[in-house]
């Protein structure tokens, strides 16, 4: 049995509102106290709100940025990882993930999804994605039970 910690992709919009934001920070600070790492495209939107949660309980964050540079990382990435890749990282951060769980985004978002369930990674549905083969909990207060009972 690998003594790895597990890890935890979080995706959603590179965008979002206050709600998705809050949803996006408790998402993250649930992770952390799961023992987990956050995995995460390490820009802003849902990405940052995910990491800031993950870094207020103590949780390590890990940024796979589109880029070649890592100060392009929001404030709460602890490891960046530049991968000047573009889009085509959304196939990094479905694959590194034990679990995925994901929040209200677009295409990028769809498209990590879509890789998640071709992996054959749990995906937890946040955003009413409503996608054949997600998981689907009824609410935040869930997740962290969910959480437990994948890893």
């Amino acid at each position: 049995m690998s003594d790895q910690k597990k890890t935890v992709s979080v995706i959603g919009g590179h965008n979002c509102n206050e709600d998705v934001g809050g949803l996006a920070e408790k998402v993250g600070k649930i992770i952390a106290e799961a023992g987990c790492v956050l995995v995460c495209g390490g820009l802003g939107g849902v990405m940052e709100a995910a990491s800031r949660g993950a870094r207020s309980a103590g949780g390590l964050t890990i940024g796979l940025l589109p880029g070649k540079d890592k100060q392009e990382a929001n404030p709460y990435i602890d490891i960046a990882l530049p991968t000047s890749i573009g889009f085509a990282r959304n196939v990094m951060v479905a694959c590194s993930a034990d679990i995925i769980v994901a929040l209200p985004g677009s295409h990028g978002t769809l498209c990590e999804i879509s890789y998640g369930l071709v992996y054959k990674r749990p995906v937890i549905d946040l955003g009413n994605w409503n996608r054949t083969g997600m998981i689907a909990i009824d609410s935040i207060e869930d997740l962290g039970d969910k959480l437990e009972e994948l890893v």
